[in-house]
C-alpha cells in the first residue's frame, strides 16, 4: 500500500483523514464478510440497541425496501433478529444479536493503532478531539440528509443530482 503525498493545506489533510477512516470501514466489513452498508447497518444497531425498521432507514439513509432486505440478509446471517415490541405487539423491532461477529480481531488494529494515536495527546487536546466529535457527527448527519432531500426534490435524471438515474439503495 502506498502512502499519499503529505498534505499541505487542511482540507487535504481532513480529506486524508476521511479517505483513511473509509478504507478502514471497507477493510472491516470485509473481514467480517460483510458489505459497508450492512456493516453500517450493524454498526447503528450496535449504539442504539434496538430499532424499527423505520428508524433504521431513516438512521442509515436507505429505502425502507432496501432496509427490509438489510434486515433479511443480517437475520439470515445471524447478526440480527427480530423482537416483538413488549409495549406494542403490532411493532417489530430490529436488535443485534451479542456475539455474532468478534469485533476485537476485526476492529483490533484499528483500536490498537487509533489508541497509540490518542495516547500521544494531553487530556485536554483529547477533551479537544472528543468534542470535535461531538459536534462534528451530527453536522454529518445533517448534511447527508440535505444532500438527500435536494437529490429527491430534483426532477428524475437531473445529471448534477441523479448519478445513478432510477437506480436505488
Amino acid at each position: 500500500m502506498t502512502t499519499p503525498p503529505p498534505a499541505t493545506h487542511g482540507h487535504e489533510i481532513y480529506r486524508q483523514y476521511l479517505d483513511a477512516v473509509v478504507m478502514q470501514i471497507q477493510a472491516s466489513a470485509e473481514a467480517a464478510g460483510l458489505n459497508t452498508t450492512d456493516w453500517h447497518a450493524l454498526s447503528v444497531l450496535g449504539l442504539a440497541g434496538r430499532l424499527t425498521a423505520g428508524e433504521l432507514a431513516e438512521r442509515t439513509g436507505l429505502t425502507t425496501g432496501a432496509t427490509t432486505r438489510l434486515i433479511d440478509r443480517l437475520e439470515r446471517a445471524g447478526h440480527v433478529r427480530r423482537v416483538v415490541d413488549p409495549a406494542d405487539r403490532r411493532r417489530v423491532n430490529v436488535e443485534p444479536v451479542p456475539g455474532s461477529l468478534d469485533l476485537d480481531r476485526t476492529v483490533g488494529p484499528a483500536r490498537r493503532l487509533v489508541g497509540e494515536v490518542f495516547a500521544g495527546f494531553s487530556p485536554q487536546q483529547l477533551e479537544t478531539l472528543f468534542e470535535y466529535f461531538t459536534r462534528a457527527a451530527p453536522a454529518f448527519r445533517q448534511a447527508a440528509e440535505e444532500i438527500r432531500r435536494k437529490r429527491r426534490a430534483a426532477p428524475p435524471g437531473d445529471p448534477k443530482t441523479h448519478s445513478r438515474q432510477g437506480k436505488d439503495r
